[in-house]
This record gives C-alpha cells, sequence and structure tokens, in this order.
C-alpha cells in the first residue's frame, strides 16, 4: 500500500492537495473526516513537519489548529521564526484514531501507515526545496531524516539534510502533557531557536 500511485507527476503543490483528497494510500482515509495537506508558501525555506493531524485539524483541513498549534505559534513567535513565511505539514495526513464514548482519541500511525503516506510528503519536499525542516516529533524525525533518530537524544541538533539541514524536537502536545510544562516548553522553546539560528 502506498500513496505513490496517487500523486501527480511535477506537480505544485495546489495540485498536490487536491489529488491528495482522493488518496487511498492506506485505510486511514475511511475513517478520518477528510485529509490534511500541508500549508503555506511555496516558496518557504523552512518547513515544520508534525506526526499527524489531530482531532481539530480532522474537522477543520489545516494543520497545527488546536491546542497544540496555538503552544507552537507561541514557540515560533519567541523563536523569531514567522508562521506566516513557513510551511506545515504532517508525516501522516489522514487521523488515526479510536472513539471512546463521543470522543476521539488520537492513535500514533504504524509503521505501515507512515511508509504509505511518506511520498506525499517527500513531495512537499521536493517542490519547496527548503533549506531547513523543523521535525516535531519521533515519527517526524525518523520519517524525514532517519528510521533510526532518536528525538530523546539527539534534539536539537542541526544535521544535514539534502541540500539542507533539518533539525528535530519534542512535538508541541507532548509539552502539554509534560507534568513540568513550563520546563518541557523552555526546552522546545530553545530547539526552535537552535532551528532559527540555523535558517539562511
Amino acid at each position: 500500500m502506498s500513496a505513490s500511485e496517487f500523486i501527480p507527476e511535477g506537480a505544485d503543490l495546489a495540485t498536490l492537495r487536491a489529488a491528495s483528497c482522493r488518496c487511498h494510500g492506506c485505510d486511514l482515509y475511511k475513517h478520518a473526516t477528510q485529509t490534511v495537506f500541508g500549508e503555506g508558501p511555496e516558496s518557504a525555506s523552512v518547513v515544520l513537519v508534525g506526526e499527524q493531524p489531530g482531532d481539530r485539524e480532522d474537522v477543520a483541513g489545516s494543520p497545527f489548529v488546536g491546542p497544540a498549534g496555538r503552544l507552537l505559534d507561541r514557540a515560533l513567535s519567541e523563536a523569531g521564526i514567522d508562521r506566516e513565511t513557513v510551511y506545515l505539514t504532517n508525516a501522516v495526513k489522514h487521523f488515526k484514531f479510536t472513539e471512546r464514548g463521543k470522543r476521539r482519541i488520537h492513535q500514533q500511525p504504524g509503521r505501515t501507515e507512515i511508509t504509505a503516506c511518506r511520498p506525499w510528503l517527500e513531495a512537499e519536499l521536493e517542490r519547496i526545496e527548503p533549506d531547513l525542516v523543523v521535525c516535531l516529533g519521533a515519527i517526524a524525525a525518523q520519517s524525514v531524516i532517519d528510521p533510526k533518530f532518536r528525538v530523546s537524544k539527539q534534539r536539537g541538533e542541526v544535521v544535514p539534510l539534502g541540500a539542507g539541514h533539518a533539525v528535530a524536537t519534542v512535538h508541541p502536545s507532548a509539552v502539554l502533557r509534560s507534568p513540568d510544562r513550563d520546563a518541557a516548553y523552555a526546552d522546545f522553546l530553545a530547539d526552535l531557536r537552535v532551528a532559527r539560528a540555523a535558517m539562511r
């Protein structure tokens, strides 16, 4: 199973976004409300990659619009990175969840789903050609940088990626779940400041 057959060759971002709405590359589309494709300028020099859409993103159809997105907005602003100039996307484009009563509880996507969806992310990065990719969380880092990458040990390191660089940190939702949110936020902000310094 792969999304590759749904991706039009040489397409711009608008065409890729439209094509992604018809993707059946894995089974996640059957239960998600919609595809949540990346958003931002095609000329972006920085791409932020998360794990997958959450409940709010699945309903809205846009990445990082829920509580984690608001925390990310605050951290980007404090780090000196203008959100309007970056491209935001996820390694997986559909929301994976289990139902608990009326609530939809986030489930981590599996290796098969991450691999099936990777062609979309590769197409986005190929089109944008960013100088820097910031990976938010382990799934993003393993999808973009290396399957063996460990955010717990390598967060905040600038590593080569194609013609540019990448920096990995935790997902902002991990900051929200942390028992010491202030300390977790300070570490997250420090990683984004490293990313800001690495921007050309």
